[in-house]
């Protein structure tokens, strides 16, 4: 009887094998960081968007979207007016449906009506970020005074970043704030947070100052 020999894989082979698993690994993660930083990216363009759609519907109409109390002859849409303050009123992420509608819903379709932002000019919901949470504005919030634009469902690590990026790096000063909401849909607190450093994989709502 021949036994038979049974071939093993020699060290070049088995080097190649984790030279290929090493840059496929290597792929993965570069591919996740374009994507994560390609988002970044875009809540940094979507805050700049809103803002300059907020200065050009003013500099249109000498009004602000959602505070506009001559909104209703001034679109074919005919929203309802705001009442002219100079405050865009309400909760961002969570408008009252009314009638009356929050003007923070009514900021959405003044801005929608006017075409500066996509959508349908009757739908008052916020708009959504990279990461699904919402996007709106807010009079007032964090300890900053006047209208801030807010971005919710953002985890720590990107925050993180932003902050680096843009601010002062604390989540409780500067131009960008962020704080741990309590349950979804809660209205941003006026005061300023506790100073407290930003956890990677913790949820925060992310405001931004004009």
């Amino acid at each position: 009887m021949q036994l038979s020999k049974q071939r093993g894989f020699t060290l070049v082979e088995i080097a190649i094998v984790l030279v290929i698993v090493g840059l496929l690994i290597g792929g993965v993660l570069k591919g996740q960081e374009m994507i994560t930083n390609a988002k970044i990216k875009r809540i940094e363009s979507d805050n700049a968007g809103i803002q300059a759609a907020i200065f050009s519907y003013q500099d249109r109409y000498l009004q602000l979207p959602g505070d506009d109390d001559g909104a209703t002859g001034r679109f074919d849409s005919a929203p309802a007016p705001g009442n002219g303050d100079g405050a865009i009123t309400g909760n961002w992420q969570a408008p009252a449906a009314g009638p009356p509608l929050d003007e923070t819903g009514l900021f959405w379709q003044h801005l929608r009506s006017a075409g500066l932002v996509n959508g349908n000019v009757a739908d008052s919901d916020p708009q959504q970020n990279a990461y699904g949470g919402k996007v709106g504005v807010n009079f007032n919030g964090l300890g900053i005074q006047g209208h801030v634009t807010a971005f919710g469902g953002l985890e720590g690590s990107v925050v993180k970043v932003l902050e680096s990026r843009l601010d002062d790096g604390a989540n409780a000063t500067g131009r960008i704030r962020g704080y741990i909401p309590a349950a979804i849909g809660e209205a941003l607190p006026a005061a300023a947070p506790a100073a407290a450093a930003y956890l990677d994989t913790t949820l925060y709502t992310l405001v931004f100052r004009f």
